[in-house]
């Protein structure tokens, strides 16, 4: 049994879109959650500064004293997970991008089209065509970089005429040309447009790496003997920029979340921290 909570980091608030998924699978597990709101996108910096930022964020979790640190963010998932996992040797840190992966090699067939769309760093890295080749190489895969889709979910431009000509911008030709039947999500942002991408291209089978990253968390905590019990800490929910878009979009992503669930929200300036030697 651990009581102390998970953390959970991205860029922004996409990574957010897990949460529900674990409260529902393990209702006992509490979290500190931290979105770079501030920096955010990560998806078009510099691998070397999408380093710097996921370090300065881990060592704030690793102080909060958060018994895991799960990586919210394909970007950062993508580039730093070995790196992150070299510094804290003690404490499990998992990405989104392979248990997707793996979903995606388990259930596609030889015939299948398979997309992938994500920031740009995530599909120059071809991090998710590797781990899905490292299990089976006889998928069509495809990759396309959207990158102006999180800087419009940021801004809650999410339910309108917008966001849906944003999409087609990007994915018609896409889709088409590659004749596409399945999608990955690659970027936990992209969970908040799913139903746009579903009515848009009602076709395609769509994989969300938000919801199956909860169930490798799962199989950790139970192999490590980590499960929480009775746990009565409140979940956190840190911005760099504690805007009000931040919280709105909490408030519609936990809409459905049982309104037991104890929240608390704070700002936690990174850059002031890290200047003043306490990062």
């Amino acid at each position: 049994m651990d009581n102390r909570p998970i953390g959970f980091f991205d860029s922004g608030l996409g990574g957010l879109t897990s949460i529900p998924y674990l409260m529902e699978a393990l209702p006992e597990e509490k979290v500190i959650y931290f979105g770079d709101t501030a920096r955010t996108p990560y998806g078009s910096k510099a691998v070397t500064t999408v380093r710097r930022f996921s370090t300065e964020i881990a060592d704030f979790l690793v102080k909060s004293n958060v018994k895991m640190i799960v990586i919210a963010c394909n970007t950062v998932s993508a580039t730093c997970l070995d790196d992150l996992r070299a510094r804290f040797p003690e404490i499990p840190v998992v990405g989104v991008i392979a248990p997707a992966a793996e979903k995606v090699a388990e259930t596609c067939n030889s015939d299948s089209r398979v997309g992938i769309i994500g920031t740009k760093v995530t599909i120059a890295s071809h991090a998710y065509r590797s781990h899905i080749e490292e299990i089976r190489n006889d998928l069509r895969i495809s990759e396309a970089a959207c990158p102006a889709f999180v800087p419009l979910i940021e801004e809650g431009i999410i339910k309108n005429e917008i966001m849906d000509m944003t999409i087609r911008y990007y994915m018609d030709d896409f889709v088409k040309k590659n004749e596409l039947d399945t999608l990955v999500l690659g970027c936990t942002h992209y969970p908040l447009i799913k139903e746009n991408i579903t009515r848009i291209y009602p076709g395609l089978s769509v994989v969300n790496p938000s919801s199956e990253v909860v169930g490798r968390i799962c199989d950790i905590l139970k192999e490590k003997d980590m499960l929480a019990h009775e746990s009565d800490f409140t979940n956190v929910f840190y911005a760099s920029d504690l805007s009000e878009n931040f919280i709105n979009m909490i408030d519609h992503i936990f809409e459905n979340v049982s309104e037991d669930k104890k929240v608390k929200f704070m700002n936690f300036d990174l850059e002031k921290e890290r200047l003043n030697g306490l990062l």
